[in-house]
């Protein structure tokens, strides 16, 4: 077992384009001292130029798939060169819940060097072992795919 923190801080200032309202920025200080600048989606009254929460939660998804997918590919002796993943998140509308992020795609690009590289059926199975094996994607409701 581990713990993970982090401390967010928001204090009131009138928002940039609405003056009828507050800002939402606010600042998401993580245990290895890094300050990530938050806000609102823009679709809220968000700052653009701020990671939003839902971009957080897509990015935590995509970050973990990754670092689940790069531990088994090494335990399976493949050397991994590059991984990029362009994942895209939905906020929609749950009847009798509200707003929620139902799904979550991963699109990641791979490439591989050394000798042994794997087949497309090899591909699927290291990318359906990192799913199951991802903290985050096991934490939470969305649907999560590698399209």
């Amino acid at each position: 077992m581990s713990q993970h923190s982090a401390t967010i801080q928001w204090l009131r200032s009138p928002h940039p384009q609405d003056a009828r309202t507050y800002s939402r920025r606010h600042v998401a200080s993580l245990a290895g001292g890094q300050l990530v600048s938050m806000s609102a989606a823009v679709e809220y009254q968000g700052d653009a130029l701020c990671a939003d929460p839902e971009q957080m939660l897509i990015s935590a998804v995509a970050s973990c798939h990754m670092l689940t997918f790069l531990a088994i590919a090494e335990r399976q002796k493949y050397r991994v060169e590059s991984y990029q993943d362009n994942a895209v998140g939905y906020l929609e509308k749950v009847e009798g819940a509200g707003m929620a992020v139902t799904r979550i795609e991963l699109s990641p690009k791979i490439s591989f060097g050394g000798d042994n590289l794997p087949d497309a059926a090899a591909l699927s199975r290291l990318h359906a072992s990192a799913h199951k094996n991802c903290f985050i994607a096991n934490s939470i409701n969305a649907k999560v795919s590698v399209v």
